[in-house]
Parts: structure tokens; sequence; C-alpha cells
């Protein structure tokens, strides 16, 4: 999307935890002549223990690094237009498809409820998306829940939980629901496993009839193009056009030679 745009920027894909490992994008992009990073998480609401996670591994590897490119960082794009747009295009083309629940339940990543208290914005930003949501649906609040999954250990997380939810809508007459996991903006293990196959359990087994998960974003163009919006904005002010990368590896290349020229080791 950022080529057709005309934009001739290096684009790399890094796990945080996986192959191919953040460092290592890093270093070949260094390597590729990039001295300008832009470093953008796949977190649409922010927390500490995902995308600051995430900044922190960036910042290990430049501690280890001699020339450290230029950096910036998208922190959350939990509000964007064109991310809302793409939930709403995703969700109306299902309902289209497959007709429409009595509720929808957006059920987000769960996180232990003391990050709250120590001033995580998650919850805060969770709930902002489901009312930009609401509002370019234009459907009654009271018909969407907002729910956490992937809760671990003893300590109290962020509630309502997902499963519970379930049950408790089924055993309350509700027998159909959309599921929708706005907080992943591609299926993995929590979305297709997690929600799909066992919350899908926990409500036909209380009751329920029909459960409808709703795929995430993914490849879908709208989203595609949403997120080179992102991208784009964040890029503001530096050279973005494939002439501006040709005239800075020549700029480098010149350094080179005075640098040589001036005694230092080849």
């Amino acid at each position: 999307s950022m080529e057709q745009r005309g934009h001739g920027v290096l684009v790399a894909h890094a796990m945080r935890y996986g192959e191919p490992a953040l460092p290592r994008q890093l270093d070949q992009l260094v390597q590729g002549g990039a001295t300008r990073v832009l470093v953008l998480p796949l977190y649409p609401q922010y927390s500490a223990a995902t995308t600051a996670s995430a900044f922190d591994k960036v910042m290990q590897w430049a501690a280890t690094t001699r020339r450290v490119p230029a950096l910036r960082f998208v922190d959350a794009f939990h509000d964007e237009t064109g991310y809302i747009e793409a939930l709403a295009e995703d969700l109306q083309a299902h309902w289209r498809t497959n007709g429409r629940g009595e509720r929808l339940l957006l059920s987000f990543h769960g996180m232990p409820a003391r990050t709250l208290e120590l001033g995580d914005p998650y919850f805060c930003q969770c709930h902002k998306t489901a009312r930009l949501l609401i509002e370019r649906l234009q459907i009654e609040p009271k018909q969407v829940q907002v729910t956490f999954q992937s809760r671990f250990g003893k300590a109290r997380w962020l509630e309502p939980y997902t499963e519970p939810t379930l049950r408790q809508l089924a055993a309350a007459g509700v027998k159909s629901v959309d599921v929708m996991c706005p907080g992943f903006v591609a299926d993995c293990l929590e979305t297709l496993e997690e929600i799909a196959i066992e919350a899908r359990a926990a409500f036909t087994g209380a009751g329920g009839q029909e459960f409808r998960y709703v795929p995430c974003l993914n490849a879908a163009p709208r989203w595609i193009s949403a997120l080179a919006d992102i991208a784009e904005r964040h890029l503001q002010g530096w050279p973005l056009s494939p002439t501006a990368d040709a005239g800075q590896a020549q700029a480098l290349q010149a350094e080179r030679h005075r640098a040589l020229a001036l005694g230092a080791p080849d």
C-alpha cells in the first residue's frame, strides 16, 4: 500500500515473541541503509504489557547498537477513523452474510485490574473503541457489551470476563450473539481457539443457539489502507520518495568515502 502511494520506504514485519525477531529485523533495516525507523506495534489499544513491551525491546536493541537510527513510535490507534471504519465495514459485511445476532460482544484481551489502578489507559481505550464503533454503526449501546478474555492466575483482571458473560446471556434467554475481537488486527490462537471454539462452547453449553464469530481485520483492503494512513501521518517530515532514498544512499556512500580519505580504516 505504501508503494502504491509512491513512497519508497522499507517495510519489515517483526515479532515481539517469535520469528522474525525484532532485533534482527532492525539490524537488517539499518544494514539496508535505513537512518529513520517508525515502530508501529499492531496493538490498537495501548498497554504497558503489550505496546510498551515492544518499545522496550527496540530500546534494548538500541542500547547495543553503535549507530542508532532516528526512531519514532506509534503508541495506539484505538480511535483512528480508518481503524473504526474498517471494523464497521467488517462487521456490516458479516451481518449481510450471516444475519445479525441479538447481542454484539466486543471481547478484548484481558489485563490485570491493577494495570488500570497504576494508570494504564488500556481499559479506557478499549471502551472508547467500542463507543466509536457503536456511533459509527448507529446501533443502541444496550445491544453491545464489552468484555475481557484471557485471564490467568487468581488475581482480579479487568471485568466483565468474556466466557461468564456469554453464559449469563444464554441463561437470560439470549439465543444469538455476534462476537468480535477489536483488540486483535489479525486472527490468532486467542481469537480462533479461545473465542471461536472455547467461548462458542460456553455459550451453546449454557443454552445459546447461534454463536457467530466475526473474523479479525486480517488483510482486508480497508484496514490495510487505514494502516498505511497511520504510517503515512507518523512519517511526516521524513523523505518518503524513491528519489529521496536514492539520494540518502548516495549521501551515505559519500560520507564513507570522506571518512576513508580522512584516514578511517576500510
